[in-house]
């Protein structure tokens, strides 16, 4: 108790002495659905032919693990984005988004940096049809994945280990001003097939297996619905899709996205399940493999689980309880198992819990400090091998999303 009172005495000392729209294609709320800076600064957006965001989240943290029962704090920045984002004419429009804190090397398949998140141009055909190309926030749906990152204090497990922005093209069609489908084609990795999986032998469950085989079309479909009804009150952000990741591998996606929007309360609940013939997110590999004992032969070998499912729940809501304030609790639960293992069935239930105060102080600016708690547990029923554990994070800090022109 001593140690966690001094943690947090040490953040404020600490803090007093230091003194983005979405992943949607234009980054802002094309349903008309306000963001909860706009409604706690009445922040007006703007859409012309050059606008210049940074999009800035840092803090000073406590951090503790219970495998190791040890507290460390620091400074640290969570988000560093510069957005360069317009619209030409009614009919043009584009958006660019790289991270400053990422590596700007570019990638072999697609020559995309990892931190270029979007680089797209979008061509509005009428007021019912759009498309665009380039790299693109995949339209994997749900409110989570679709939220700008410097809002996300925790990601849930999935979300936090797929890959969200690759290079492709998508068509989106507008039966009615509150409804939108959209389909896109995008590949599945940045790298080369070569790269990822290598031209040696792979473990599959346990087993030593043939190299895998590149696919003649290593592309995700995805099909997307956004949906708004009743005058914006109830919102769905679905999806399903196919990612080809070898030759008669596949990775299948679900997400169901439903949003509740109250003028000053919001809510949504995310369902995300992934079915993967090889371990899509890593999760199972990195956590599994090395307890298979691999032979000092196979040592080179790039091991991905094969037949692999992750479920996600994630439950958030945001309450606008006074001028300049907003109260945020966020709810995470994961199910990981690997199939036709008896022994990693269900091996691993993950829950989170995060509950944040945020404080807008500047009228007109998407300017917020906040004081945050996020908490892990990790749940495994190999408990011989796998280790039960929990993690906490005290966060007191800045977010700041700066119209720079």
């Amino acid at each position: 108790m001593n140690k966690f009172l001094l943690v947090i005495s040490s953040l404020f000392v600490s803090l007093g002495a230091a003194a983005q729209g979405n992943n949607t294609l234009m980054g802002g709320n094309d349903n008309g659905v306000q963001s909860i800076a706009e409604r706690i600064t009445k922040l007006e957006k703007k859409h012309d032919a050059f606008n210049v965001y940074v999009n800035f989240a840092g803090s000073v943290r406590a951090e503790h693990d219970s495998r190791t029962d040890e507290w460390d704090s620091k400074f640290a920045n969570r988000q560093l984005r510069l957005e360069i984002k317009g619209t030409i004419n009614d009919k043009l429009f584009y958006r660019l988004r790289h991270s400053l804190n990422r590596s700007a090397a570019g990638r072999s398949l697609d020559n995309f940096a990892k931190a270029t998140d979007i680089m797209m141009v979008g061509y509005n055909i009428n007021d019912k049809f759009t498309i665009a190309g380039g790299k693109l926030a995949q339209l994997w749906g749900g409110y989570e994945f679709d939220e700008n990152p410097i809002y996300v204090y925790e990601y849930s497990d999935i979300v936090g280990n797929m890959g969200d922005f690759m290079t492709g093209v998508m068509a989106s069609y507008r039966p009615t001003p509150n409804h939108e489908i959209a389909v896109e084609v995008s590949n599945t990795y940045q790298e080369k097939f070569s790269e990822r999986y290598g031209e040696t032998p792979v473990i599959v469950n346990g087993s030593k297996v043939a190299p895998l085989k590149k696919s003649n079309a290593p592309f995700v479909y995805i099909l997307n619905w956004n949906g708004s009804m009743f005058g914006g009150v109830l919102n769905t952000r679905w999806s399903c899709g196919v990612q080809t990741q070898a030759k008669g591998k596949y990775s299948k996606m679900i997400t169901l996205g439903q949003q509740l929007n109250l003028p000053k309360f919001q809510c949504y609940l995310d369902y995300m399940g992934a079915f993967d013939d090889l371990d899509q997110l890593g999760i199972a590999t990195s956590e599994v493999m090395p307890l298979l004992n691999v032979a000092d032969d196979e040592t080179e070998v790039n091991p991905h689980f094969g037949k692999v499912k992750y479920h996600t729940l994630t439950a958030k809501s945001d309450w606008q309880f006074a001028p300049s304030w907003n109260l945020q609790l966020k709810g995470m639960y994961g199910i990981t198992t690997v199939c036709n293992s008896e022994l990693f069935h269900n091996y691993r239930r993950s829950y989170g819990y995060v509950g944040t105060l945020e404080y807008f102080p500047v009228k007109k600016q998407d300017f917020r400090v906040f004081l945050s708690y996020a908490g892990r547990k990790y749940n495994y029923t190999r408990r011989s091998t796998l280790t039960d554990y929990n993690t906490d994070r005290l966060e007191l800090g800045i977010i700041y999303r700066i119209k720079a022109y």
